[in-house]
């Protein structure tokens, strides 16, 4: 019995009208990208385990690929040891930040700060599957480090107001600092549960407010600890009211009041930059993961319901664990793979990209090969896209294959075509017809295009 092909749970497969719809999303934010001065680095699919674990929080940790040595993994193995350690030295990547950080310090002496990068690459994670969220995925990175001036987020939420105005799709930033959750936590009386209260406040969206206030109860804050949070996470008004609110709240935390600062030089920035997409403060959002230390982002779709499609920050001495310390760095990641599914849903992708080549040549026989393969070979050097139909079959069968693949045009040239040495092309769309002299590609090329 043969065997039934599958695939892991939490991947998926993409065909050829899919992978164009992939790369026009990856086309349009490597464009951008690209125009604030980011140039593109990769770094390998696996890195060893040492490099990723302690960067993601005790939950990310959970959720990295371990990879079995290889060889004699298992020879010798101590069993009475944690097998872990033994036999995996080396894990799939959870993100690119942590690999981008190791590639900094490794190559700190080739660069030149700031150095400002992007990677679009596959990223993995043991996660429970389900709608927006899969094992296998791509993300979108763009990052500065070597500065610390916040001109380098400004930057970033111009890029995320670019790229999704680009892409028809109307989204909202929403903006906190991590030093306003370390003031929190130090003003509730419990500075040694920051990374509980951030993992907890972290959820308010998916699990609302009474089973975060229940997890960080769980976690060992006191209850008159959690009635100083509560009013924060309930807090509305415009941001002058909720930046007043803080920093009474905040008056004997200095390192509450630096982050409040710094949310007000960005917002200012903003302002004065002209960015039009909705950005708000959202003293709620915190972002699990533990290397952040500034400015929080996290970007959602106005139309679409689903998570987070981009999200990123601060981080302060990310390099530091690797050796090269005070190196801030500020970078947003883009969910390629959500952003499809937000697309997809909001049937926001050009009608061209169902479109396989520009033209077909009719297969007619091995002497009409012969005339047209020149000038669809000159054609392709032009710029156009071209197929030659591989078998000589009827053309009801040949026609049938243009439609089937999005294909406009066709060409058909029999003996007539030759005898006046003309190429005939017709538009499927419209039905006209059109005849040009064997050598004008140009007029070839215009009629393709218009």
């Amino acid at each position: 019995m043969a065997q039934k092909p599958s695939i892991p749970k939490g991947t998926r497969d993409f065909g050829q009208q899919q992978m164009a719809a992939r790369n026009y999303i990856f086309d349009t934010i490597r464009s951008v990208f690209k125009s604030y001065g980011y140039a593109q680095i990769e770094t390998p699919a696996m890195e060893n385990l040492d490099t990723l674990l302690g960067k993601y929080g005790e939950e990310g940790d959970k959720l990295l690929y371990r990879i079995l040595n290889s060889g004699d993994a298992f020879t010798g193995v101590d069993y009475e040891r944690p097998l872990t350690p033994q036999v995996c030295e080396k894990g799939l990547r959870y993100d690119l930040t942590v690999p981008f950080a190791r590639f900094v310090v490794q190559h700190q002496s080739e660069i030149s700060f700031p150095f400002k990068r992007f990677q679009i690459q596959p990223v993995w994670r043991a996660d429970r599957p389900q709608k927006g969220r899969y094992r296998e995925f791509y993300q979108c990175d763009v990052d500065a480090i070597g500065s610390s001036s916040q001109l380098c987020e400004l930057e970033l939420v111009q890029i995320v107001e670019r790229v999704f105005s680009l892409l028809d799709v109307r989204v909202c930033m929403k903006i906190n600092n991590r030093k306003v959750l370390t003031g929190l936590a130090e003003v509730c009386g419990f500075p040694d549960k920051v990374v509980d209260i951030t993992v907890a406040i972290d959820k308010l969206d998916k699990i609302g407010l009474e089973a975060v206030e229940a997890e960080m109860l769980e976690k060992g804050l006191s209850p008159a600890a959690v009635e100083v949070l509560r009013p924060v996470l309930r807090l509305q008004g415009s941001l002058e009211e909720k930046l007043a609110t803080m920093r009474s709240l905040m008056a004997e935390s200095s390192e509450g009041l630096r982050g409040l600062d710094e949310l007000e030089e960005l917002f200012g920035f903003i302002r004065d930059a002209g960015v039009q997409m909705p950005c708000q403060l959202d003293l709620s959002l915190a972002r699990g993961l533990n290397y952040y230390t500034g400015a929080i982002f996290e970007v959602k779709a106005l139309d679409w319901q689903i998570g987070s499609i981009c999200g990123g920050g601060r981080y302060d001495n990310l390099t530091g664990i690797f050796g090269l310390p005070n190196m801030s760095g500020v970078g947003v990641s883009f969910g390629a793979d959500r952003i499809y599914d937000v697309l997809a849903g909001l049937d926001k992708f050009p009608a061209s990209l169902a479109s396989g080549a520009d033209l077909l040549f009719a297969n007619m026989g091995r002497e009409e090969l012969a005339y047209v393969l020149p000038v669809s070979s000159a054609l392709r050097c032009s710029g156009a896209s071209v197929e030659i139909y591989p078998d000589t079959a009827k053309l009801k069968k040949q026609f049938d294959y243009c439609s089937r693949k999005g294909i406009r045009f066709i060409s058909i040239c029999g003996a007539d075509e030759l005898a006046s040495g003309v190429i005939q092309i017709k538009n499927l769309d419209s039905g006209e017809q059109r005849s040009f002299p064997k050598e004008d590609l140009a007029g070839m090329l215009a009629f393709l295009s218009a």
